[in-house]
C-alpha cells in the first residue's frame, strides 16, 4: 500500500491558488494564501503525485524576487535544500531589488519586474529595504530609492492586501481561532503628494476628463504659519466591490464573522467605502452568512467599527474567528497590531491581490516583517542567529501553488500541467507539515523553543530532513491494479458434476453457451427472471 502523511486543514485554511478570477455573484471564491491550522493523518497517495530527487519535475514559471539582509541569506537556504532537490525552477524568472542593484540599474529592475508580474501572475517576494537617508551614504547610493511596493500595488492594479494569522495545531499563539483582514491595497497617505511651504493659500482644484463638465476647487485654506506640510491623496474606490468580494467569500470559506472598520464618523469622505461594502454583504452574501450562524456574534446584520473601537476589540477578542476590511493606513496599523497579539509579524501572512487586465488574479506572497537586520548584523560578526522562517514558508509555497494553478487554467486539458500541480500541492502540504511537526517536536527557533533552540541554519536543515522522510514514504509502491471479484469459497465444490451440468446444456459441444443455451438452462432450472403481472382487477 502506498501511504503518506498528509496535512488537514480542520476548516481553518483558504485554498489560496486554487481560483485566480474574482467572480462578482459566485460566492466560491477560495480566498488568498494564509496557513491557519494543520494536523496530521494518514492518507494513501497515487504515485503520479509523488516526488523524487533522481527525476526533478519542472515547475511552472513564477516571478521570484530577492530582497537582502538576514531574510535573503534563509530564503537561499530554504529553496537550496528544500525545493531544487525535487523541483527544476530554471523558469523562475529572478529579479534583484537589492539596494545596490536597483542602484546600478537606475530601478529598472523594480520595472522589469513588475511588468514580469503582471505578465506571470504568481510572484514571491523576498524582504527588501527602503533606503534611509543614512543607509544611502553607507551603501554609498545615488539616491533614496522607494519602496517597491507601491510600484507593484499600482502595476498590478492591487485590491487588497490579506493578511492572516498563521496557526500550528498543539502550540498556543496569541488567537485561538483565525483572524483575516483584507487591507485596501491602493490609495491613502502611501501614494500622497506633498511640500514643505511657508504662509499663502492652498488650493485643490478637480479637472474631470469630460471637458463638457467644469473644474471645481475640490478645498481651499489659507496657511498662516511660515513653517507648514502640505498633503494631497485620493482613495480609489473603482475596486471596492471586488475587495468586498474577496472578503466575505474568504470569510465564508474559513467560517469566521466580517466586520467593517472606518473613520467614517470624522472622515465624512469615507462613507463610501462602508456603503459599497454593506451594499454587496446585503444583496449577495447575508442570506449565507445567517444560514451559516456566522452572525450570532455581531446581532444578525453586518457591523461598522470605528477604528478605534477596532484596536480595542482586537486586543479583546482572542478567541479570534473574525475578520476585518479597512482602508489603506488603518489596515496596515492594524494588521500590525494583529501581529503583536498573535505572537509576532513572523506569524501572519501577507498576500497582495491584483487583477489582471483579463479578470485573472496577480498573486504576490511575501512574509510580513522586514530583512531582519539585527540577526543580519550578527551573523556577519559570525554570531549564531535562530530566524524563524515561517512567514516566508508560507509565502513560498503559497506562490508555488498559485504559479500550479495558473499552469492548469492557461492550459486546458494538458495532463502535464494537472500532474504537476498535484505534485506541487502535495510537496507544500507536505513540506508545511514537517515544518509545523519541527516546531512540536521542541526543534524549533529560539523565538518558540528558548535558548536550546535550533539555529536558522540547523532549523532549515531539521525540515529538509523531515520533509525527505515523509516524501520518502510515498515513493514505495506502484498505484495498484484493479481486480476482479475475489473468488468465493470452493473447498466443497463437485467440479465433475459441474462439468456434467455444463456439457448438458452445452448443445454444440464448443465449451461456451450462447444466449438461447443459456436461457433453456436456467428455464429448466426454474431461475429464470420473468416479467411481473398487474394484479387482477377485483371483480365488482
Amino acid at each position: 500500500m502506498l501511504v503518506r502523511f498528509v496535512a488537514t486543514r480542520s476548516g481553518t485554511r483558504f485554498l489560496s491558488s486554487s481560483l485566480s478570477t474574482v467572480s462578482a455573484r459566485s460566492p466560491s471564491w477560495n480566498g488568498v494564501a494564509s496557513l491557519t491550522s494543520i494536523s496530521s493523518n494518514i492518507q494513501v497517495r497515487l504515485k503520479s503525485t509523488t516526488l523524487s530527487t533522481t527525476e526533478k519535475t519542472p515547475l511552472p514559471p513564477m516571478v521570484y524576487i530577492s530582497g537582502e539582509e538576514m531574510t535573503h541569506y534563509a530564503c537561499n537556504l530554504m529553496v537550496d535544500q528544500w525545493v531544487t532537490p525535487f523541483f527544476d525552477t530554471s523558469a523562475w524568472e529572478t529579479y534583484d531589488l537589492s539596494c545596490k542593484n536597483r542602484d546600478a540599474t537606475d530601478d529598472a529592475v523594480l520595472h522589469s519586474a513588475v511588468s514580469a508580474g503582471k505578465r506571470i501572475g504568481a510572484i514571491f517576494k523576498e524582504p527588501t529595504i527602503t533606503p534611509s537617508a543614512i543607509q544611502v551614504e553607507e551603501m554609498g547610493l545615488k539616491k533614496a530609492f522607494g519602496s517597491p511596493n507601491g510600484a507593484m500595488r499600482k502595476g498590478w492594479n492591487g485590491v487588497t492586501i490579506s493578511r492572516d494569522t498563521i496557526h500550528i495545531d498543539g502550540i498556543e499563539l496569541g488567537y485561538k481561532n483565525p483572524v483575516l483582514f483584507e487591507r485596501h491595497a491602493v490609495g491613502g497617505e502611501y501614494g500622497a503628494g506633498w511640500h514643505e511651504v511657508g504662509a499663502g493659500t492652498l488650493l485643490t482644484t478637480y479637472i474631470p476628463n469630460d471637458e463638457s463638465e467644469r473644474p471645481f476647487v475640490v478645498d481651499k485654506r489659507d496657511l498662516t504659519d511660515d513653517h507648514n506640510v502640505c498633503v494631497v491623496y485620493h482613495n480609489p474606490y473603482d475596486n471596492i466591490e471586488d475587495l468586498a468580494h474577496i472578503f466575505y467569500q474568504r470569510c465564508l470559506q474559513v467560517g469566521v464573522t466580517p466586520y467593517v472598520v472606518t473613520k467614517k464618523t470624522v472622515f465624512k469622505w469615507q462613507e463610501g467605502y462602508w456603503a459599497t461594502m454593506k451594499s454587496v454583504f446585503d444583496e449577495q452574501y447575508k442570506e449565507e452568512f445567517v444560514k451559516r450562524g456566522l452572525m450570532e456574534r455581531c446581532g444578525g446584520e453586518l457591523q461598522h467599527l470605528i477604528s478605534d473601537a477596532a484596536t480595542m476589540q482586537l486586543i479583546r477578542w482572542t478567541d479570534g474567528g473574525f475578520g476585518m476590511a479597512a482602508h489603506n493606513y488603518d489596515g496596515d496599523m492594524l494588521t500590525d497590531q494583529i501581529a503583536q497579539v498573535h505572537r509576532s509579524p513572523g506569524f501572519i501572512t501577507s498576500n497582495l491581490v491584483g487583477k489582471n487586465d483579463d479578470g485573472s488574479l496577480i498573486k504576490e506572497f511575501e512574509a510580513s516583517h522586514g530583512t531582519v537586520t539585527d540577526l543580519w548584523l550578527d551573523h556577519l560578526a559570525g554570531k549564531e542567529t535562530s530566524l524563524n522562517p515561517l512567514g516566508l514558508t508560507e509565502a513560498l509555497l503559497e506562490a508555488m501553488q498559485h504559479s500550479a494553478v495558473l499552469n492548469v487554467e492557461r492550459n486546458p486539458g494538458d495532463e502535464t500541467a494537472k500532474e504537476v500541480n498535484d505534485k506541487v500541492r502535495n510537496f507544500t502540504t507536505t513540506l508545511r507539515h514537517a515544518v509545523h511537526n519541527t516546531f512540536r517536536y521542541g526543534q524549533g527557533t529560539r523565538d518558540m523553543s528558548g535558548p536550546t533552540g535550533f539555529t536558522t541554519e540547523d532549523f532549515i536543515s531539521k525540515v529538509a530532513w523531515r520533509t525527505n522522510r515523509y516524501l520518502a514514504q510515498q515513493e514505495e509502491e506502484e498505484k495498484p491494479p484493479v481486480l476482479g471479484e475475489p473468488a468465493r469459497d470452493n473447498w466443497n465444490l463437485d467440479e465433475d458434476a459441474v462439468k456434467e451440468l455444463f456439457s448438458k446444456y452445452d448443445k454444440n459441444g464448443d465449451g461456451t453457451i450462447d444466449l438461447q443455451e443459456f436461457t433453456t438452462m436456467l428455464l429448466k432450472m426454474n431461475v429464470a427472471p420473468t416479467k411481473t403481472r398487474a394484479p387482477k382487477q377485483p371483480d365488482v
